[in-house]
């Protein structure tokens, strides 16, 4: 004890110190360490959950993300479907219209063959008559007397019918 009162200290300070000390430590521990470990933990807890959100969206936007790419990809597909199908009733559009085309184009020729041997029928059968007539002038000069033209115009068409083939109408 004689070396304690030499170095300064007494019993009674010293265990009056060591008793605050004592007391300081449990106050601080109950007052101060005790919440602060529990705001700590509930930090801790927290950027915890904040983590687990964290993770939960962006597993949420990745889900998000490749349902967006399937419906992408089967817009996609559908609209090649329908630029295919369009390209389909096009080509077939265009084949209808070329064969209206083409049988509109045979009906224009043969409507127009037959109007063009119609016609030709009706220049012959002009011709032969002029031809009936003039020859049957020129027989009446010949022979300057009249004859009777239905029967001259007979004999005429019959001659023309054998050497041609053809008979007037």
């Amino acid at each position: 004890m004689e070396g304690l009162i030499e170095l300064g200290l007494s019993l009674p300070t010293l265990i009056a110190q060591l008793i605050n000390f004592a007391l300081l430590l449990v106050l601080m521990y109950v007052f101060a360490y005790k919440p602060f470990m529990r705001m700590l933990d509930e930090r801790a807890q927290k950027a915890q959950e904040s983590l687990e959100q964290a993770e939960y969206a962006k597993n949420k936007a990745d889900e998000a993300d490749k349902e967006a790419a399937k419906r992408i990809e089967e817009a996609s597909r559908e609209g090649k479907q329908i630029l295919d199908k369009a390209a389909q009733n096009g080509e077939m559009v265009r084949e209808k219209t070329l064969a209206e085309a083409r049988t509109e184009a045979e009906k224009l020729i043969a409507r127009a063959r037959a109007e063009i041997e119609q016609e030709r029928d009706e220049a012959v059968g002009e011709l032969r008559r002029e031809f009936a007539d003039i020859t049957v002038r020129a027989a009446e000069k010949v022979i300057k007397r009249s004859l009777d033209k239905k029967a001259q115009h007979d004999l005429i068409e019959q001659v023309l019918e054998e050497s041609t083939g053809f008979k007037a109408g």
